[in-house]
C-alpha cells in the first residue's frame, strides 16, 4: 500500500520478485511510491514504472542520487525547489495544431495522447527490447523537465529514448552495470498488449522477475 509505505517499513517489499508502479494522477500515495522505487533501485529488484511510475523513478533518483533533495513534480508540489517533472507549456498535437497547457487547463484537452515514435540509444536495456525505434501510445500531461536532464545524466541516470520531434523523455533506466533491470517509460505499453500477444516490454519485465526469483532461491540453498 503506497499510502502507508515509508522509508522505515520498506522491508515489507523484500518478499516481491519485481516492483511495478503504474500510471495515475494526483499526489495520493506518491511518497510511498518513491520509497518503492528507491527500494527497487538499492536492492536491485526489477522495476518497471509506467507513465507516473517513470516520473516517480526520476524524482527518486534526483533526490537520492543526483543531490536534488527537494526534487518533485509540480503536479504534487507546484512551488517545489527542483521541478524535475513539470508541465510543458506548449504541445504540437498529431494534427499539427498547437495546444497550450497550464495547471488550470482542461485535463482531457491538454494531454499528450496517441502514438509517437522515439529514437532509442544503442547499448541500453530499451534497445535490447525495442531496437532503434519505439512507437507507443500516450496519455499524460506532465513531462520530465528538459532543464534537469543534463544534471540527471551526469549523476548516472540513463535517458535511453527521446521523442523525435520535441525531444521529450520517453524512457529512463539505470546502467546494466549497476542494476539488472530498472526502467521507467512515459508511454502506456498496456495499450498495445493483448492476452494473445504479450508486449515485449512486459515479457522482458516478467523474465527479469523470474531471474531475480531464481537467484534468490539459489542464494538460500547456498546459505
Amino acid at each position: 500500500d503506497s499510502e502507508t509505505l515509508t522509508p522505515e517499513n520498506t522491508s515489507q517489499l523484500s518478499r516481491f520478485d519485481a516492483i511495478l508502479v503504474p500510471g495515475g494522477f494526483g499526489k495520493r500515495g506518491i511518497e510511498g511510491k518513491i520509497c518503492a522505487a528507491r527500494y527497487a533501485r538499492e536492492h536491485k529488484v526489477p522495476y518497471l514504472g509506467i507513465c507516473l511510475g517513470m516520473q516517480i523513478a526520476t524524482i527518486e533518483y534526483a533526490r537520492h542520487v543526483a543531490g536534488l533533495t527537494d526534487a518533485n513534480s509540480t503536479e504534487f508540489e507546484p512551488d517545489c525547489a527542483h521541478p524535475v517533472i513539470a508541465l510543458i507549456t506548449e504541445w504540437k498535437d498529431a494534427d499539427g495544431s498547437i495546444k497550450q497547457r497550464d495547471a488550470k487547463s482542461d485535463l482531457g484537452g491538454t494531454m499528450r495522447l496517441g502514438a509517437q515514435t522515439s529514437n532509442v540509444s544503442k547499448g541500453t536495456l530499451a534497445h535490447e527490447i525495442y531496437g532503434d525505434l519505439v512507437t507507443e501510445r500516450h496519455r499524460h500531461r506532465y513531462e520530465a523537465n528538459v532543464n534537469y536532464l543534463d544534471h540527471l545524466r551526469t549523476a548516472g541516470l540513463v535517458i535511453s529514448a527521446l521523442t523525435q520531434q520535441e525531444h521529450l523523455t520517453e524512457i529512463v533506466e539505470l546502467p546494466r552495470s549497476l542494476h539488472p533491470w530498472y526502467m521507467g517509460v512515459q508511454f502506456h505499453p498496456e495499450f498495445k498488449s493483448t492476452p494473445w500477444d504479450g508486449h515485449p516490454l512486459f515479457n522482458a519485465f516478467v523474465s527479469a522477475a523470474h531471474a531475480f526469483q531464481a537467484e534468490r532461491k539459489k542464494l538460500k540453498v547456498v546459505a
